[in-house]
């Protein structure tokens, strides 16, 4: 299956580093043309690089028109883009609230809504959104992005039932704990990085966090018009986190 995006143009929000990054390169290797939506708009070819804030509309709408000029529509979007947050409810403020609420949920939406003029004219229209096991279980210090990623999930049902009906298939990946830049930027914050990044690992059955590669191989299976019949779902990839009760090693 190679080649099944070949002649589909995909768009990646955030897709400079990390998830998205991944995400891009393994659309590129199977035959999409992948445009990169991103505040950090420098990608290597063939990549295609747009400069676009998701807090902003008209900047949504413009980067949005300029990848469907270029590239004669759209045909796959990845809502990838997102901003972290630390630390329970008494020690996020409102202007944090704000913060990651506009990026991480609306955020999607705008940019959902400005693509969906050209998705309806694709015959293999899909659109990705990327929660996180956050919206399913409770993490300690994570008040703040768990709501946004709980949103994003029930976003993602939603507009699945507002446009199934025509032709265009909604769907979100859950990973867990991810080894990005976003999750280096976010290890700075605690007063000792490596022992918590230590506790990230652990915290998957599987040992380890899960790899960026692995999200983009989940995503391109939601993308792919080989999955024309899923629409609606919320695919795990938390090395098990969500159902694994594992008991610990003797010893250990």
């Amino acid at each position: 299956m190679s080649g099944e995006f070949e002649g589909l143009v995909a768009v990646v929000t955030g897709g400079a580093s990390g998830i998205g990054l991944a995400t891009a390169l393994r659309l590129v290797q199977r035959g999409a043309t992948v445009a990169v939506l991103d505040t950090n708009s420098h990608v290597e070819p063939p990549l295609r690089g747009y400069r676009a804030d998701l807090r902003d509309r008209a900047s949504v709408e413009d980067a949005v028109r300029r990848v469907a000029h270029d590239f004669g529509g759209i045909d796959i979007l990845i809502n990838n883009a997102g901003v972290s947050a630390v630390g329970t409810v008494e020690e996020s403020d409102d202007d944090n609230w704000t913060r990651v609420l506009d990026v991480n949920v609306t955020g999607i939406a705008r940019m959902t809504a400005a693509a969906l003029p050209w998705l309806r004219l694709s015959h293999h229209a899909a659109v990705v959104n990327v929660s996180s096991i956050a919206a399913m279980n409770g993490l300690p210090r994570r008040a703040l992005y768990s709501a946004s990623k709980g949103a994003v999930m029930s976003l993602t049902f939603a507009m699945a039932a507002d446009h199934v009906g025509e032709g265009i298939r909604v769907n979100c990946v859950r990973p867990g704990t991810v080894d990005t830049p976003f999750v280096a930027n976010m290890l700075r914050g605690f007063d000792d990085p490596e022992a918590e990044r230590r506790a990230l690992d652990a915290r998957q059955a599987t040992g380890r966090m899960v790899t960026p590669e692995e999200v983009a191989d989940a995503i391109l299976y939601l993308a792919s018009p080989a999955s024309g019949s899923t629409t609606g779902i919320a695919l795990d990839v938390d090395g098990g986190v969500t159902h694994l009760r594992v008991r610990p090693s003797p010893g250990a």
